[in-house]
């Protein structure tokens, strides 16, 4: 049998940890710290792994308004890389359970390819919008904060018998204190992602399986069924509900887990998506705004250079053409050019020329309308 905790404390795996956690991360103080000592780093990782001797350092909390209020807990760096040794090992056997609707912190899944199956659902139960078509759109209240750390150690247990691995596992959720003792996971760990995933399996499971759902998708905590019927869709509202409280110790969000028709405008992962048209969500609007403010002001102040800027407005577009953004697109695009590149050196303008050019090539693209 596979010795998966000596896979784990591996020097190649904990390598291969190293340079998947540094990565867009290469000029960061603790990295760079870190990497002055690679080998004798990760030899220390190594032998406190081994020796069970390992002890994640305590996480450092800081709250973000994104625009709601969250609390955003850090790793240490080398913790981080213990992070992705432990998921380099156990994600391919634990993600071979899950359903392929389920879109969240998976290679070659995200929230485009959610929406678009969202779209392709749609089609299929409006029968090309000639039919009435709701969605139950809901969400897990507090998740983050209530899941069960028995519950979910028991859940991983099925496939990993390692008794080491486990331990590993349990350290790792005991380093984040909260009000309730036994519960909860950090938000911004790359282990809480991917045990977000194996929690919520047994709710993919279930709709999936006991109730015979075909177009359900879930994206870590927020799920959407598309159906038909209003009264079927709330009799699954109903058991969904009485399953999380009774086997995952959850419960659905009152506020947030509603019954609607398509042609109202269904919220989901940023966008708010209609039968022949989606839309940016105005929070996300202000979030953008927001965020490309405050880098002018710290580009303004020399505390970060062009290229961020650069970097967050490439994203940002190609973020926003999976919605119908053709006039923001351009009316931020020109606001973009006209507020940086009478600042920029000589040697920019090459790089600025050829930006332009890139985006005027998205923009110029014809938006799908599905």
């Amino acid at each position: 049998m596979t010795d998966l905790y000596a896979e784990i404390c591996s020097y190649d795996n904990l390598l291969r940890a190293y340079k998947k956690a540094r990565k867009h991360k290469t000029l960061r103080p603790e990295v760079i710290k870190f990497e002055q000592d690679l080998e004798g780093n990760l030899l220390q990782l190594r032998s406190e792994l081994i020796l069970h001797a390992y002890k994640p350092r305590p996480l450092a909390t800081f709250v973000i308004c994104d625009p709601k209020t969250r609390k955003i807990s850090k790793s240490d760096f080398r913790d981080r890389v213990v992070h992705h040794a432990l998921c380099n090992i156990i994600e391919p056997i634990l993600e071979k359970k899950f359903i392929h609707d389920s879109y969240a912190n998976q290679k070659g899944k995200g929230t485009l390819a959610a929406i678009k199956r969202f779209e392709q659902f749609n089609r299929k139960v409006s029968r090309n919008n000639t039919r009435d078509c709701f969605v139950l759109k809901a969400d897990i209240r507090h998740y983050f904060d209530t899941v069960d750390h028995k519950t979910l150690v028991r859940m991983i247990s099925r496939k990993i018998n390692d008794e080491k691995v486990l331990l590993l596992i349990k350290t790792m959720l005991e380093n984040h204190k909260t009000n309730s003792p036994g519960k909860g996971m950090p938000l911004g760990n790359l282990t809480s992602q991917f045990f977000a995933n194996v929690y919520l399996n047994e709710l993919d499971q279930f709709v999936k399986h006991k109730l015979r759902v075909r177009h359900y998708i879930r994206y870590v905590d927020d799920f959407v069924i598309i159906g038909s019927s209003e009264q079927i869709l709330d009799g699954y509202k109903t058991k969904i509900d009485e399953f999380l409280k009774e086997m995952l110790s959850l419960e659905l969000h009152p506020d947030k887990s509603k019954i609607r028709k398509i042609e109202r405008g269904i919220g989901f992962l940023g966008l708010r998506i209609f039968p022949h048209h989606k839309i940016l969500k105005k929070r996300n609007i202000r979030k953008f705004q927001m965020k490309l403010h405050l880098l002018s002001r710290q580009y303004d102040q020399e505390m970060l250079d062009y290229n961020a800027v650069y970097n967050f407005m490439e994203g940002w577009a190609a973020y926003a053409k999976n919605a119908n953004t053709y006039n923001m697109r351009s009316m931020n695009l020109r606001m973009f050019e006209n507020r940086f590149i009478h600042e920029i050196s000589s040697k920019e303008i090459d790089r600025i020329a050829r930006m332009i050019e890139h985006q005027a090539a998205i923009l110029a693209k014809p938006q799908s309308i599905s």
